[in-house]
């Protein structure tokens, strides 16, 4: 495969402008010449070894420097940017092509010329988008612009014979296994947002639509910026051998100024301004707003916090900080603006709390007010009276709306085309705001820089920031666009750097294999269609297959370290490092089962010494303070490999030894392994369980309040004075014996009493066994030569070349265990349970089961076609399958506690101990499943009652009175369980149970009414 590139400077369009002041000509002409330089693209290409092109020079230019001089499909009423013209040059060539650019670039325009291509040439196209809402909306786009256009989705299915179908990606996937006939009429697949790829439930979706695409069908990729471009166009290139370009430009059409908003404070600090220069004066002034307000706080006795938490709460319309930055905002012309928060409850807050504020002028309430009524017309009397609906009017007259994913559809279709008509001026969202079809402001406002992921509260990443403060500057309209962001607290200058200014970040595979995709795979049994295919062809096994060249050179590079050291005594280092290494691996096995739940937490009292170990980095003695149940993950004080590892239910909350002002600026505290001389702070730090590598038997008195630094530094202290009593290192517990606690005291600064606690007292064999080696191999050890060696300098050498040649051993493994071979053992284990649960047969032929397995996709296959074979369904009535089957659908959990009626109890219990058999027996078969964790995930039961009684003839406003589950989670839930009940039905026909197929069909029947399935604005 070679790599051809070239960067295109090609000349600015000249811009039509209306007759202005000669000034601020003046100054765009100035800010144009600025900018000149960085309005480029990159324009690259990955060719297959060996291949020529066909293509006449004179007319499609070169694969390195691809030019059109034809007709064009399409013509555009603007000047096409460099980035558009290389890529419609490349699509002429019928050659795939990724364009990688800011969002308003201008991607949309590519995507609609090779539509036009495939019109011009009688060919079918199909438009992929990750989202349902999106696919709406690019369909009503695209229906402005060609004549043709249909549409497929879970939900709806319009002109499905149409020459451009617009369709999840899911559909194309599922079009893909079947082997559809539509895919041999089609030229160009166009995947918009590719950068969902990196999706960690639904990215290997995309994937194997790419791997299954027949070789005929080119494709258009259109992506955020992303710094692996050429990486990804090369693995095109690989699999379906043939040129794949990269067109990247990271232009903005309207460049950004980045403003910093201290909460609590007054004014904005200009700490990026429009050429991407960090203005390190400003903030430095920043920083002092935030020393004054700490000083303030401590003169004021400590109670007083800054005004800026109000803002939090967004119930202080008249003080609170957001309230002020939108008032400012509307007084300097800056709207409209969308502010951006990562809580969909903040979001509602923070627009209730505008109530003093009015932007639009009675003209346009009046329009406003029109289109609300003739939008709201598709509902019934009872539903236009929702208080969701009646609200809504009233603020978005007032230019003011809300816009996430737990509003009402239409409310959120609404918002969205009000915002387009410039009748919003206001618009509070969250991040899903930022995908999908272009909708500018002039403004964009953070209202904080970190979030919660899932795992963690952290910053917010520099791919997203790119992605989301894009949406501010619309082109032809504002000279700048302008990012507000609010933080209170202090921020380091390097994390605010690379928030704003850092790349973009890379795609990343998140391949897995699925019992669905393994099913179709083996139903399909066409040569090259298998489950070995995909694995092998995937993103994640080239992306893999890309490191062992490095890998190799790091291997040379510590051989020649080896040969350098002093050869003398190898045969001792030898020995003496495998001793400590099957120790190592011993004490491995032994801490995982200390360190279960029942046996360790009896011990992890208070004041408990434990060493923590996470992957190589001994973090070094640390003391329990205090241990809990994981309700969800840490809050993101480990470094993020540390509080990355799962399948922990518990959270020892524990003082460590971390770097001196490690956790300031509300950065988190960073462990570092305590070595001679070196100073730090003890910092309380959430260690998962696992991550304890030893108990020791001392225990100290820690004091009840650890905030100020002293009583931690006394912990310090205390912990440094056991260190010089105990120089062999630390007693730990004996699992195995037990005996009587000692008392000792340590007298550092105060007096903190310690003493040696009792043993553990495990009596199985097996581990007895395991501790009396490790004594063993610990004896041999303490006698070895090495252990006694005086020469401190011939010691570190020893060791350095011990430590040498163990790292190229684990190298080495590494480049021979291919992570093929991972996957392969992966997908033998999940044969053996589909072998298990009669899915397939001894030969692996697919039987009646995995039949109706490979039809479902919605929810867990495996699980579903357990309930239909062993007659849980049966015995149901078709409002209790409904009820039942919303348990599949991932969606908002409830924070209310769930009293189910009788008739559905029992059916969920039966659910439930369907899914602990299956987990159990996805463990017997060597896959990494928590029982507890797989059912959990597996059984949602929290819409249960709402979906039974929706089914049975319940309004809609008697069914949300039922939860505190936003009005959006619940329509989306009920849509997305109407596509699973249409699955089961054709399951249910496949394998010819008519009985279960009227059922499904009922229970789909008994949703679809109401506003639960009003038709969306865009169609």
């Amino acid at each position: 495969m070679e790599i051809s590139s070239s960067v295109e400077k090609r000349k600015l369009p000249e811009e039509n402008s209306e007759v202005m002041d000669a000034e601020i000509k003046n100054q765009e002409l100035v800010s144009k010449k600025q900018r000149f330089v960085a309005r480029t693209c990159v324009h690259e290409v990955a060719v297959p070894s060996g291949y020529t092109s066909s293509k006449d020079k004179t007319v499609h230019g070169t694969l390195s420097d691809p030019i059109y001089s034809g007709k064009m499909a399409k013509a555009y009423p603007f000047v096409l940017d460099p980035f558009q013209q290389i890529s419609v040059s490349c699509l002429e060539r019928k050659e795939s092509v990724l364009v990688s650019a800011h969002t308003s670039a201008g991607k949309t325009a590519v995507a609609e010329y090779a539509i036009a291509m495939a019109f011009r040439d009688k060919q079918r196209v199909i438009y992929t988008s990750p989202l349902k809402a999106l696919s709406n909306q690019k369909y009503r786009e695209l229906s402005q612009e060609f004549s043709d256009v249909g549409l497929m989705t879970g939900d709806v299915t319009l002109s499905p014979n149409a020459s451009c179908l617009v369709m999840t990606t899911e559909i194309l996937r599922g079009m893909l296994y079947r082997g559809s006939e539509v895919l041999k009429e089609v030229a160009w697949v166009i995947f918009d947002e590719i950068h969902y790829m990196k999706d960690r439930e639904r990215g290997v979706v995309w994937e194997e639509s790419i791997i299954f695409l027949p070789p005929a069908i080119k494709m258009v990729f259109l992506s955020a910026t992303m710094s692996n471009a050429t990486e990804f166009a090369e693995w095109i290139c690989n699999i379906h051998k043939q040129p794949c370009h990269v067109v990247y430009t990271d232009f903005r059409p309207t460049p950004l100024q980045h403003y910093v908003f201290p909460m609590g404070g007054s004014g904005l600090y200009l700490v990026v301004d429009e050429n991407e220069q960090f203005r390190e004066d400003n903030f430095l002034k920043l920083q002092d707003t935030f020393t004054k307000q700490k000083q303030t706080g401590a003169n004021l006795g400590g109670n007083s916090k800054p005004s800026g938490r109000i803002a939090k709460g967004g119930n202080a319309s008249g003080g609170s900080d957001i309230y002020k930055i939108v008032k400012m905002i509307m007084e300097r012309k800056f709207q409209p603006v969308i502010i951006f928060s990562f809580s969909r409850r903040e979001c509602e807050q923070h627009a209730m709390s505008m109530t003093k504020l009015d932007f639009n002028s009675q003209e346009e309430k009046d329009v406003v007010e029109q289109v609300f009524r003739n939008a709201i017309l598709c509902l019934s009397e009872e539903d236009r009276n929702l208080p969701a609906i009646e609200l809504m009017l009233p603020m978005l007259q007032r230019g003011i709306a809300v816009h996430h994913s737990g509003l009402l559809p239409i409310i959120k279709e609404l918002v969205e085309l009000l915002f387009q008509e410039g009748l919003v001026k206001a618009l509070f969202a969250t991040e899903t705001f930022a995908m999908g079809l272009n909708m500018p402001a002039k403004t964009v406002v953070f209202t904080s820089v970190r979030k919660w992921d899932g795992d963690s509260h952290r910053y917010v990443g520099s791919g997203e920031y790119i992605q989301m403060s894009g949406r501010a500057g619309r082109r032809g309209k504002d000279e700048r666009g302008i990012c507000i962001i609010m933080i209170d607290e202090q921020m380091e200058m390097n994390t605010l750097k690379d928030m704003v200014l850092g790349k973009p970040a890379p795609l990343v595979s998140t391949f897995r294999l699925s019992y669905y995709s393994i099913l179709n795979l083996m139903r399909r049994a066409e040569g090259q269609f298998t489950a070995e295919h995909v694995i092998r062809n995937s993103f994640h096994q080239f992306q893999y297959e890309k490191t062992l060249p490095d890998i190799g050179k790091k291997v040379a590079k510590l051989e020649e370290e080896v040969a350098k050291l002093d050869a003398s005594g190898e045969a001792d280092v030898a020995e003496y490092h495998k001793l400590k290494l099957e120790i190592s691996e011993l004490e491995k096995k032994m801490m995982a089962e200390i360190t279960r739940p029942e046996r360790a937490l009896y011990f992890l009292l208070p004041g408990r010494l434990v060493k923590v170990r996470e992957a190589g980095t001994d973090w070094g003695w640390g003391v329990v303070v205090n241990v809990v149940k994981k309700p969800a993950p840490p809050l993101g004080l480990l470094p993020p490999t540390m509080s990355s590892s799962r399948g922990s239910s518990y959270i020892v909350d524990t003082l460590l030894h971390c770097s001196i002002g490690s956790s300031e600026s509300g950065s988190r505290p960073r462990p570092c392994p305590p070595r001679s001389g070196q100073k730090g702070e003890m910092h309380v730090v959430p260690v998962q369980l696992p991550l304890i590598s030893a108990l020791s038997k001392l225990r100290i008195s820690i004091p009840p309040d650890l905030r100020p630094m002293e009583a931690r530094q006394s912990i310090l202290l205390a912990v440094q004075e056991l260190g010089k009593r105990f120089p062999q290192g630390l007693p730990k517990l004996n699992p195995v014996k037990v005996l009587e606690p000692i008392y000792i005291r340590v007298v550092t600064t105060e007096k903190l009493a310690t003493f040696l606690s009792h043993d553990m007292g495990i009596e199985e064999p097996e581990f007895v066994h395991l501790v009396n080696q490790i004594e063993k191999l610990e004896q041999q050890l303490l006698s070895h030569p090495l252990n006694k060696s005086q020469d401190e300098n011939q010691m570190k050498c020893f060791q350095r070349k011990a430590e040498v040649n163990h790292e190229i051993q684990q190298l080495k493994t590494k480049m021979r265990d291919s992570q093929l071979q991972k996957f392969r053992d992966e997908l033998k284990n999940r044969s053996r349970v589909l072998k298990k649960l009669g899915h397939i047969d001894a030969e692996g032929i697919v039987q009646v089961k995995g039949r109706a397995a490979c039809l479902i996709d919605t929810g867990d296959e495996l699980l579903v076609t357990e309930l239909m074979f062993n007659g849980t369904f049966n015995d149901l009535d078709h409002h209790q399958i409904a009820a039942l089957a919303s348990c599949f659908i991932p969606g908002d959990k409830s924070s209310e506690q769930i009293h189910l009626r009788s008739e559905l109890a029992k059916p969920l219990q039966q659910l439930q101990d369907s899914a602990r058999r299956i987990a159990e027996i996805q463990h017997e078969c060597k896959l990494e499943v928590n029982v507890d964790e797989y059912v959990e995930a597996a059984v949602r039961p929290f819409l249960m009652d709402v979906i039974y009684c929706w089914s049975k003839g319940s309004s809609f406003s008697e069914v949300i009175q039922m939860t505190d589950i936003f009005e959006g989670s619940i329509i989306r839930l009920a849509r997305r369980l109407d596509e699973f009940l249409n699955q089961l039905r054709a399951a249910a026909h496949a394998v010819g149970e008519a009985g279960l197929e009227d059922k499904f069909g009922a229970a789909s029947e008994s949703l679809r009414r109401g506003i639960m399935f009003a038709n969306s604005l865009y169609l």
